[in-house]
């Protein structure tokens, strides 16, 4: 075979290898008619080669086809971009519903989603149902308020209150009462033996009660020296406080007073038991009192307290023997043993001391300003 004939040959492959890798590489794209596979030429012989003549130029075999100005390649037959129709079936994606293209909405439709509803200047996504603040606003009345008690709607009302009020005293409401004395001892000193009480009750419920309170203290053979007894309106102003106001009276020493009291009593941070007045007498004495214990568990029925009590005066009392300023302080630790939680006998050790213008009129009355008393008592409550 001569040379132009071999030249032919490979330029017919050639052009022809473009279009068959084509063919095998686009795999029938939705929307785009794909050509029918070239059919190979039928090799010609080529005509006796004259003298003189240019050989033709041979194409490389990896060069690539150039796209024409529509920028489809040769071979491929492009879909027209221009349509008059609604697109079929076949130009979509496969799953996906497409809807018409002149629904009003730029956005194809998801698998699963009815995109045919098409909310109008609503914000909401079509097909879904608008809640919330995504519904107009409309002039519609307010619903009904709830009611507190549901069962009012179906039994009179007045049963209803009534039950519940039961309800409430059953479950704490109810009215409790207590009496407790925290002192009563014999107080053993060197020559004046004597005793002391200090104790209190009340009534009522969680939030108001009457509370009465009593307090004195006495010498074997010669009587009472102190007594006084408060009656008393409290009500609580937290978990663990209550405010009081009453009126106190003495019964010792003379001549008698009354006073009008406002206090407070509670269980302070790290469990201190504290109480505080202020008494107004109908001479217009102004007096103080605080004090405050705190219990000290060393076993289940053992416990340790400490106890403080100070007492002031806002002017010299002469007729009481009281003078301006702190007039006393009690200081005393106590040992008890409950041999149940309502009653537990103890013993301790009790130190008071008068001061200022008291302690001089304790001296001009021949007794001793300061004592120290081994003390033993019981301290119950019911």
């Amino acid at each position: 075979m001569s040379l132009a004939a071999v030249l032919a040959v490979t330029a017919a492959i050639a052009v022809a290898a473009p279009a068959a890798a084509q063919d095998h590489s686009m795999h029938n794209m939705p929307g785009m008619t794909m050509p029918a596979p070239a059919k190979k030429p039928t090799p010609k012989m080529p005509a006796a080669r004259k003298v003189g003549a240019t050989p033709a130029r041979r194409a490389p075999a990896n060069a690539a086809p150039k796209p024409s100005a529509d920028g489809a390649m040769p071979g491929m037959a492009m879909p027209s971009t221009k349509r008059s129709q609604p697109a079929k079936a076949q130009d979509a994606m496969p799953g996906m519903d497409m809807g018409t293209p002149s629904g009003g909405s730029s956005m194809q439709s998801m698998p699963g989603m009815d995109m045919s509803g098409g909310a109008k200047n609503s914000g909401a996504m079509p097909g879904m149902a608008m809640t919330g603040t995504a519904l107009p606003a409309g002039d519609a009345p307010a619903p009904p308020p709830p009611m507190d008690h549901y069962a009012d709607r179906q039994f009179p009302a007045s049963e209803m209150a009534r039950a519940r009020n039961d309800m409430m005293r059953d479950s704490g409401g109810r009215s409790f009462s207590q009496i407790m004395f925290n002192l009563a001892e014999v107080q053993i000193r060197n020559g004046r033996d004597g005793y002391r009480w200090d104790g209190e009750g009340w009534f009522g419920g969680d939030i108001n009660r009457l509370t009465v309170k009593t307090e004195g203290e006495g010498v074997f053979r010669e009587g009472v020296v102190s007594a006084e007894i408060q009656a008393l309106y409290s009500r609580a102003i937290g978990p663990y406080f209550n405010l009081q106001a009453g009126v106190r009276h003495d019964f010792q020493p003379s001549p008698t007073r009354t006073y009008a009291t406002v206090g407070f009593e509670g269980l302070a941070p790290y469990w201190f038991e504290v109480e505080g007045a202020l008494f107004l007498s109908n001479k217009g004495d102004v007096l103080g009192r605080l004090e405050g214990y705190y219990d000290q568990r060393i076993t289940q029925r053992m416990i340790l307290q400490p106890r403080v009590e100070l007492n002031l005066s806002a002017q010299d009392v002469p007729e009481n023997r009281l003078g301006a300023g702190l007039t006393n302080a009690e200081i005393g630790l106590r040992l008890r043993y409950e041999i149940s939680r309502q009653f537990a006998p103890y013993v301790g050790i009790s130190y008071d001391a008068k001061t200022g213008r008291t302690a001089d009129f304790a001296r001009a009355d021949g007794d001793k300003a300061t004592s120290t008393s081994l003390v033993g008592g019981v301290r119950f409550w019911f």
